[in-house]
């Protein structure tokens, strides 16, 4: 009996067996769609509800709508540099699209979806808000105790780290591979 026709049970077990390319390229988009979606909507609410430096409790002491809008990064490190981070969402983004093509995994496919949701949500604020193009200030609205106030595209954002974080820990690669351990422990 040949290996071609040997039972599937007597065949050596590969790998796991891996979802489509198209399938994670639409995980992908549907992850970015949706990171960046909700947060410009989210935006557009806060900015035609609220008015600047308007505070709403939603869930006191945990949870409220604060409305700031910050030229720099988190905790509002850098506000004089605003055209840097501008740069810098883009040069993410394109990084992003330009390790599709490795894409091999579900939860690397929700990872780089949120990453890119959320820095095209903050690089739409930079581009088009006040005061001018490029230097644009995010809208930032969700304050909880003793934390910087952030939106959804920076929630995504850290999600994503996390999940990548996680994924790295675990030895996922970004083409669904994990690494392999040798005897001594260390990687192959």
């Amino acid at each position: 009996m040949t290996d071609e026709t040997a039972p599937a049970a007597a065949q050596p077990a590969t790998t796991q067996a891996r979802p489509r390319k198209s399938v994670l390229l639409s995980l992908f988009a549907g992850f970015a769609v949706f990171a960046y979606v909700f947060d410009q909507l989210t935006k557009l609410w806060v900015t035609s509800t609220m008015v600047e430096g308007e505070r709403i409790p939603v869930l006191p002491p945990l949870l409220h709508w604060y409305y700031i809008r910050n030229s720099g990064a988190a905790f509002s490190i850098g506000e004089n540099v605003t055209w840097v981070f501008t740069i810098i969402m883009a040069g993410v983004s394109i990084a992003i699209l330009l390790q599709l093509r490795k894409l091999g995994s579900a939860w690397w496919a929700l990872a780089l979806g949120l990453l890119l949701g959320g820095a095209l949500g903050n690089l739409t604020d930079r581009l088009f808000r006040e005061p001018s193009f490029a230097m644009g200030h995010v809208v930032d609205f969700i304050q909880l105790p003793n934390f910087a106030i952030f939106n959804i595209a920076d929630s995504a954002v850290v999600s994503a780290v996390v999940i990548i974080c996680l994924l790295t820990l675990r030895g996922i690669s970004l083409d669904g591979s994990r690494l392999q351990k040798t005897a001594e422990g260390k990687d192959a």
